[in-house]
């Protein structure tokens, strides 16, 4: 008998649950694949190697990216010869990257920036390259190349499929005497490679010759990873908290049934198992249907990231089964969960109480929901206090997330104890029988009327702090910017990451050494004598008379430190002279040039202000931002959105009866639809003001944050439009839920 009335009335609730299901399992799918398949991929150049020897890991920290520490020329013909008396061993390739930029109809091609050494069969000859076929010069052609000397003529002999320009040993050497990579083919014991290698070197096999890839892989891949995570974290808390409001709700929309139940003789624990096993088998249900929307999902946003710059060429979606079971479990463990509290609190209700509760509710806020709510409001002011303490910018940004989900959470368990003032307050002036009726209707039902607003919090908390963080984080940098930057002419790169010598001249070059193998940034100018070094005033404690260097090309040399290096726009630990860096690294470019040298501006340069060399190093890291906050608004707003539909039809066929009897009564079909309007709309205004208020509060403790991080006062503030077109979205999509069943209810009945 359970069973069956079980299924009484109740299709608009399972179909509510059933959606919210399918939308939190199709997210964590999505994102808990993207987000796993992000691992260090194999260069396609060393891809058919057995085995990759790499050089001294860099001793920085991982998030610096730091190359490792290269061999020298004689370190590498002395390493090779000894792995070649290894049995098994039948070839060792030498590996070389270096900045070598196409130029195309006279203009750079931006997204081909690195030259290599060709490691495979039939290598180009001197003067002669292979090039990746989407270029569309066809072999034999000449093509103009952009090395740190100027644009040179190379003759093109060959297509291949992998990114970049791809040279002959002896071209290849002259551009990159450092080495950083060897290839090794055959069928060695890779216990026989290590003991040879010794600390000179890390052997890597399988996917784990992914250590080789170019940091600037590493790096993008690590941003990718960023944005995955916050996002992976936004949507699982998206899909924990409209799965459970969403079950709580469909589960307190039932007292009249539930009054029933007890009423025939019904037990606690036997309401109890309905309402666990009617979530339950929702859940499984929806389950394997989000799981399969969430892995082709996962595979068109795969090729959006790699288009976006937010993961490196050759990034896929990889189908681990651990990440599909535990999206398949996902759902029916938070679908019951989010019904748990609620039918234990439904299965105590007396059988005669139960019948009374079936048209007005009992009181709002439960002992567990005061508690759990300032719990949530007491994680937040935790995350804030840690966000002002935090001193990494990382830290920072993840403190700030957390606090924002323990203020939605928070907003959401409290907001039946203000929604009664709130009601007051937006509905209290208006007379008239339409705000008669959706006011007492709002008060009636306060619980009904926090559970509907909940979708609206959510998505214009996030609106709020998304956006927020963003304009906030750009006005902090606006700011750093304006205090460091003078008022003179520079010519800066455009579309290459630097100047070379043709361009540049004498203007100071930018390079990478290692100290006590540590990568530090150098500037290489004529203001500094050969064989000196003048050291930055914050870095100068650290140095004594003399340091000891290791080049780009492996080398060594111990340099006198002469002194501190004036202030200017590049700064860097050291100065050492042009000529000096020039000689180590072939492939050093210069930031910029100033003055601005006479004649007309070269392919690859551009003259500006100085403020644009420093919104031009920031150009790319603004534009990744405003796609992760494409991601995140489309997470957070586009699943509030089809909750906040959700939601509202639930409420709508729940309500049909109320609808029903104010038309018989004699209320016009008129003032039925403005009457359900009317309610919708102070709805989405208690979700609204709840929800910014809760993002506001987050906002305004990252500005905090950045005022401590830059030593400046930091404005906090926001994208209106964005957020008004959140609030008109909730607002519109809930009009539609709301009066779609009232409508065709009058007309059929009419």
């Amino acid at each position: 008998m359970l069973s069956r009335f079980s299924a009484v009335g109740v299709g608009g609730d399972r179909k509510g649950t059933f959606l919210a299901v399918l939308l939190g399992t199709t997210i964590v799918t999505t994102f808990l694949l993207l987000l796993t398949s992000g691992q260090p991929r194999v260069p396609d150049r060393l891809a058919a190697f057995e085995a990759v020897v790499t050089s001294p890991a860099a001793a920085n920290r991982a998030d610096e990216f730091a190359e490792p520490v290269p061999w020298s020329a004689e370190a590498v013909r002395s390493l090779i010869e000894r792995l070649r008396t290894v049995p098994g061993v039948d070839r060792v390739a030498v590996d070389r990257r270096f900045y070598a930029q196409p130029l195309l109809d006279g203009q750079p091609v931006a997204d081909s920036t690195a030259g290599y050494a060709w490691l495979g069969d039939d290598p180009p000859g001197s003067g002669e390259v292979i090039v990746n076929r989407s270029l569309g010069v066809p072999v034999g052609a000449p093509l103009t190349l952009l090395t740190a000397a100027g644009p040179t003529t190379w003759q093109v002999s060959g297509h291949t499929g992998w990114p970049g320009v791809y040279f002959s040993e002896p071209d290849a050497a002259r551009l990159a005497p450092g080495v950083r990579a060897l290839g090794l083919s055959g069928s060695p014991s890779m216990e026989a490679v290590r003991a040879v290698v010794g600390p000179a070197g890390l052997v890597s096999t399988g996917d784990a010759r992914g250590v080789a890839e170019p940091r600037s892989d590493a790096r993008t891949r690590w941003i990718g990873m960023q944005v995955l995570t916050a996002t992976t974290a936004l949507g699982g808390f998206a899909c924990v908290f409209l799965i459970a409001s969403t079950s709580a709700y469909a589960v307190d929309q039932r007292r009249r049934e539930i009054g029933l139940l007890r009423a025939v003789g019904a037990t606690p624990r036997q309401v109890r198992s309905m309402l666990h096993r009617a979530a339950l088998l929702l859940g499984l249900l929806a389950a394997p249907v989000g799981v399969l929307l969430g892995a082709l999902t996962a595979l068109a946003l795969a090729r959006f990231l790699v288009g976006a710059g937010l993961e490196p060429h050759g990034y896929a979606v990889r189908w681990q089964p651990w990440v599909l079971a535990a999206a398949l479990a996902t759902g029916p463990l938070i679908s019951v969960a989010g019904a748990a509290l609620a039918a234990r609190r439904a299965a105590r209700v007396g059988p005669m109480e139960a019948l009374r509760v079936a048209e007005a509710e009992p009181r709002a806020m439960s002992r567990g929901r005061w508690i759990a709510g300032l719990t949530a409001a007491g994680a937040a002011v935790a995350a804030g206090v840690s966000a002002a303490s935090a001193s990494d910018m990382q830290d920072v940004g993840t403190y700030a997330l957390l606090g924002a989900m323990a203020l939605v959470a928070a907003a959401a368990l409290l907001a039946p104890a203000v929604v009664p003032a709130l009601i007051r307050l937006l509905l209290g002036p208006w007379s008239g029988i339409t705000a008669l009726l959706a006011r007492e209707s709002a008060h009636a039902a306060v619980r009904r009327t926090a559970s509907t607003a909940a979708p609206v919090l959510f998505t214009v908390a996030f609106a709020v702090f998304v956006t927020g963080t963003v304009q906030t984080s750009a006005a902090a940098w606006q700011t750093r910017r304006a205090n460091t930057i003078g008022a003179e002419t520079l010519l800066v790169p455009d579309g290459t990451p630097g100047l070379p010598d043709s361009t540049a001249g004498r203007a100071p070059l930018d390079t990478t050494v290692y100290v006590a193998g540590k990568a530090l940034p150098v500037i290489g100018a004529d203001t500094v004598d050969r064989g000196t070094a003048l050291v930055s005033a914050q870095a100068a404690e650290r140095y004594g008379p003399s340091v000891s260097v290791t080049f780009a090309d492996g080398r060594r040399e111990t340099v006198r430190v002469a002194g501190t290096a004036p202030p200017g726009p590049l700064i860097a630990d050291l100065v050492l002279h042009r000529d000096t860096v020039r000689q180590h690294d072939p492939s050093a470019l210069a930031p910029a040039v100033y003055p601005v040298p006479p004649g007309p501006v070269p392919a690859g340069a551009r003259t500006a202000d100085p403020g644009a060399l420093a919104r031009q190093a920031d150009a790319e890291d603004d534009r990744l931002i405003r796609v992760f906050t494409m991601l995140l608004l489309a997470v957070s707003a586009g699943s509030g959105a089809l909750a906040v539909a959700n939601t509202l039809l639930m409420t709508a066929r729940r309500r049909g009866p109320d609808h029903r009897v104010l038309w018989l009564t004699g209320a016009s079909r008129a003032q039925v639809l403005r009457a359900v309007a009317l309610e919708t709309t102070l709805v989405v205004a208690i979700g609204s003001l709840l929800g910014g208020g809760a993002g506001l509060l987050a906002v305004a403790g990252s500005a905090r944050s950045l005022g401590a991080q830059i030593g400046d006062h930091v404005p906090v503030a926001f994208s209106w439009p964005t957020i008004g077109a959140s609030v008109a979205c909730c607002l519109v999509v809930g009009l539609i839920a709301s009066l779609w069943r009232p409508a065709t209810t009058t007309n059929r009945d009419g």
